[in-house]
């Protein structure tokens, strides 16, 4: 092909030709080069509309939730830790849900006690149950855990709804359980015969089962914006973990004055409480909550690398044999609900597509 600075020298203006040309080219090449400030915007954008790098990004800054708060906690009492990972993230989210919150308020008050129950379990006893064990046991041990929460909303969602559970998901709940129980007792066939669980383990389990009903509820949830319900959940979490706060102050129990301690709350009041919210919520909208709901599956993942390199601990064998449980249990039950066989209610919302839907703070 020629080129469009090709010399003709039988022209008789080629010289005037190619000077055109040239100029034409530069002005081009000036229109498709964006300033640097407009390059920033369109990169940020691209971001907003990546979906899965915004999954991503949520599940590993919630991973890194645990992984902060094994570093922190002893120095930084548990209470303490919920109380101002709350507070911080309720002050960051203001100036973002305050349009919304003006529009949606009298719908929340008329809902006033179901926003308490959602945000007693989904803010304030979940959270603090969560440090307290997390301040006696392993990041791994938190991470296998906690992911049992879709199993336990099955359970839940039978025993708030009647929802019916089939064979297939009952049977993937007990295996979940087992692995569960295995990682509780460190592998300790003496431990599990005779039902001795650390103390911490417990902790978490409790945890667990709080935030299963928390997922559950949820779906009873007013109908007001994301921001605005977030935002309530959020300033009465923070009020009804005020007292425990306060009975801590009294006894003298505070937390270490190091810039790092304040550092690591700063980072769980912002990244997983607040930015970890926005960004899964993005994802909600541009691929859907059951499709998003699937990144979940990577906090483990995340959590265990981090526990490993940062913090050195080890894996074990109970560690593998239970995620390894916990996995085929999970896997079972959507095997099972994808076939359809987990409601005796055809027409209603199924146990492990609402747990695939919300397994953090608020979902859709």
């Amino acid at each position: 092909m020629r080129s469009p600075f090709t010399l003709r020298i039988s022209a008789p203006n080629a010289s005037w030709t190619i000077a055109v040309r040239r100029m034409e080219a530069r002005r081009t090449a000036r229109r498709e080069t964006p300033p640097p400030g407009q390059a920033a915007e369109r990169s940020q954008a691209g971001l907003w509309n990546s979906p899965w790098v915004l999954l991503v990004l949520a599940s590993l800054f919630w991973a890194s939730n645990i992984i902060i708060g094994r570093v922190i906690l002893g120095p930084v009492p548990a209470i303490a830790l919920s109380f101002w990972r709350w507070s911080g993230a309720f002050a960051v989210a203001f100036c973002f849900a305050w349009p919304h919150l003006k529009n949606d308020w009298r719908v929340l008050l008329a809902h006033w006690k179901l926003m308490s129950l959602l945000s007693a379990s989904g803010i304030a006893f979940f959270n603090m149950a969560a440090y307290v064990g997390l301040a006696g046991t392993t990041a791994l041990n938190v991470l296998l855990m906690q992911s049992c929460v879709p199993l336990i909303v099955v359970i839940w969602a039978f025993l708030l709804f009647r929802e019916q559970a089939s064979g297939w998901q009952l049977f993937a709940v007990a295996i979940s359980l087992c692995g569960v129980a295995f990682v509780a007792a460190h592998g300790s066939w003496d431990a599990l015969r005779q039902m001795r669980f650390y103390r911490a383990d417990l902790w978490i389990l409790a945890s667990a089962v709080i935030y299963g009903l928390y997922v559950v509820l949820l779906r009873r949830r007013p109908k007001v914006h994301p921001l605005s319900f977030m935002q309530v959940a959020m300033g009465l979490g923070v009020l009804m973990v005020a007292p425990f706060y306060v009975w801590d102050l009294s006894k003298g129990v505070r937390m270490a004055g190091d810039w790092y301690n304040f550092a690591g709350v700063f980072y769980t009041a912002v990244f997983p409480s607040f930015i970890s919210y926005l960004f899964f919520n993005r994802g909600v909208e541009l691929i859907g909550a059951a499709r998003a709901g699937q990144s979940m599956h990577l906090m483990p993942a995340f959590g265990s690398l981090m526990a490993v390199l940062f913090l050195g601990e080890a894996l074990h064998l109970y560690h593998l044999v239970g995620a390894t449980l916990i996995g085929s249990g999970i896997g079972l039950a959507q095997w099972a609900a994808r076939r359809g066989e987990g409601l005796a209610r055809n027409d209603g919302p199924r146990p492990m597509d609402a747990a695939r839907r919300v397994i953090t703070r608020v979902r859709e």
